[in-house]
């Protein structure tokens, strides 16, 4: 059996929107007198759903919304609730993120400027986070390497990973470090749950969907599809369908502009060896 939270573990309003719609679910629930099973068929989910959403673990969406909304004649307070959620900013997206990522089945992940967090040596990330302001960079360079840890889990997720060019010619830290890096990237394309392609830099590709920035798209059972997309300080975590949709629809637009797995990886091998 579960162990029972403390009021203290709950999600509390204050931290963010999706809190404060699971602390409001569970809160409303408790008043009229409902079980997590009668929520359950109200939503058409399980009562373990139910309370993984009441406790945090997942997000309650524009269709269960919906559903308490009308159940409930709460004059359609959940679903803007979950409409402001997700377009807002979460102070805490990445905690968040990186549950999910630890969680993910697949992973669908474009990088336009570096080399993907999961990728980077520990040189080539302690370079980069040397170039910002983080105020402990030990902690945050700790953290990263942590999370590679999902790559070697049982079983691991599914990668597919589009790289820009200029994210493999970008030069970082110095060129032993570089080459280091690009032949971790080799190292892992040879996995058989990875694929790693580049868009090269090219009057052919020219300008294209990736321009507007690095996001990452992850898949699990347990969360269905999320879509995250960070900037300086800030990020979000995407749960509204529609709007994971549009992040699918980008990510196969620049797929269709990046080269295939052979010629990708022949392009990493000869920036590799122009790091002299």
């Amino acid at each position: 059996m579960a162990r029972k939270r403390t009021p203290e573990e709950l999600p509390q309003p204050k931290n963010n929107m999706w809190d404060l719609i699971a602390w409001y679910l569970r809160s409303l629930r408790l008043q009229k007198g409902l079980s997590g099973e009668a929520v359950g068929q109200i939503l058409s989910i399980s009562k373990a759903k139910v309370s993984r959403i009441e406790i945090g673990k997942d997000r309650l969406d524009w269709k269960q919304a919906r559903a308490l909304d009308k159940a409930w004649g709460t004059c359609g307070i959940f679903g803007l609730l979950v409409w402001y959620a997700s377009i807002g900013h979460d102070p805490q997206w990445f905690a968040q993120y990186m549950e999910l990522e630890q969680r993910a089945e697949t992973a669908k992940i474009y990088e336009g400027n570096v080399i993907p967090a999961l990728f980077q040596t520990e040189d080539y990330a302690r370079a980069l986070l040397q170039a910002g302001i983080e105020p402990d960079l030990e902690m945050v360079l700790m953290e990263r390497l942590q999370r590679q840890n999902v790559l070697t889990r049982n079983p691991p997720p599914h990668l597919m990973v589009i790289i820009s060019q200029n994210a493999i010619e970008w030069p970082v830290g110095n060129p032993e470090i570089m080459r280091a890096q690009l032949a971790r990237v080799l190292e892992v394309a040879e996995w058989p749950n990875a694929l790693i392609r580049v868009v090269p830099r090219s009057w052919d590709v020219g300008a294209h969907a990736g321009l507007g920035g690095s996001f990452q798209l992850l898949t699990g059972g347990d969360f269905g599809e999320v879509a995250f997309t960070a900037s300086p300080g800030a990020g979000r975590l995407v749960s509204s369908p529609s709007e994971v949709r549009s992040y699918d629809v980008r990510y196969e637009h620049i797929s269709a502009k990046a080269l295939m797995e052979g010629p990708s990886l022949d392009l990493v091998r000869k920036v590799m060896e122009a790091f002299t």
